[in-house]
């Protein structure tokens, strides 16, 4: 079974004496600092010089530039973007990583990818949230936390398992559980859930919303009907709360019969192809490398991507909508 941790497990003790970098005041490394310092953890901040650093100054924590942050720290947590951690990490975080330190992930992509590559002498430790980062400080605040995904790397000092234990002990993920995974299962998992679940969510809801209104449904209630209302949201967290299955008597058995009967229709047996295609493709690099071209080209792709995305009627209707209907969820 897989190892997970909870309070019991860790101990805050061990990070007695070190200094704590965030590195990259955004929204997981505002809520990350912000947790370890209510658990009393000793925590600086090191970003470029902009709007978050004097937000991390507003905060009331001690902010430096990146590299004098990394000097003072003796953990530093690497929050920064994906795309541009190998470039920081060499021109400013690696020269002051002297060896007994410890570099820290909140995914494994570049790890796994070999695009940043750690000296030997230090501890590598993936602390990776389930959540987004204003939930891990919302969580946190009342009195629960977000479960992580961690590992211990790369083992240097000797103590690198009970520093990221601690350190899930600070950002309050170890009163919930803290799931030990390995670099490369914990980046292909994430990418899965990136290139399977959330773009058939978007998909569906964007087709069926031009077939509806195509036939001639008002698109108001269109929207209402398939997630602006929120029950999306609460059926989403019913399903992490109750259970897939178990959450079914919720709805009425008119709804229950609707969603058994056209499950496989909706979704036949040999979807599973396509999804083998798509881990396949996470797992060989294909769509890292497709990545980094996209970078080095200037991002063509995904600028004309989004361009499409932004351009569709959805977003009109929505807002329109929204300034007539307030839907609040907690």
């Amino acid at each position: 079974m897989t190892n997970i941790y909870h309070d019991k497990d860790a101990d805050l003790k061990v990070l007695k004496g070190e200094t704590i970098a965030i590195i990259g005041y955004g929204n997981q490394g505002r809520s990350q600092a912000l947790n370890m310092r209510d658990s009393g953890l000793k925590v600086i901040v090191g970003n470029i010089s902009d709007s978050s650093l004097e937000r991390a100054k507003a905060d009331g924590f001690e902010a430096y530039s990146i590299k004098e942050a990394t000097e003072k720290a003796t953990i530093i947590f690497l929050l920064l973007p994906d795309e541009v951690q190998p470039k920081v990490y060499e021109a400013e975080i690696k020269p002051a990583m002297k060896k007994g330190k410890a570099l820290v992930f909140a995914h494994g992509y570049n790890l796994h990818y070999g695009f940043l590559k750690p000296q030997a002498d230090i501890d590598v430790l993936l602390l990776a949230p389930r959540m987004v980062g204003k939930f891990v400080r919302e969580l946190y605040e009342k009195g629960t936390g977000a479960p992580v995904f961690f590992c211990a790397h790369q083992d240097a000092s000797g103590k690198a398992m009970k520093r990221v234990l601690a350190l899930a002990k600070g950002i309050g993920a170890t009163r919930v559980g803290a799931m030990e995974v390995n670099v490369g299962d914990e980046t292909e998992l994430d990418h899965f859930s990136e290139h399977w679940i959330a773009p058939m969510i978007s998909r569906i809801l964007i087709l069926g919303y031009e077939v509806l209104t195509e036939m001639g449904y008002d698109k108001d209630a269109v929207l209402m009907e398939t997630y602006m209302s929120g029950e999306l949201g609460e059926v989403s967290s019913s399903l992490a709360k109750d259970g897939l299955m178990v959450q079914l008597p919720f709805h009425s058995r008119t709804s229950q019969f609707g969603q058994l009967l056209y499950a496989d229709r909706v979704m036949p047996e040999d979807a599973k192809e396509l999804i083998r295609e798509l881990v396949m493709e996470i797992k060989l690099g294909t769509f890292a490398k497709e990545w980094q071209l996209e970078q080095i080209l200037g991002y063509p792709v995904f600028n004309k991507l989004m361009e499409q995305a932004k351009a569709h009627p959805i977003n009109a209707a929505e807002a329109d909508l929204k300034k007539r209907v307030k839907v609040v969820i907690d």
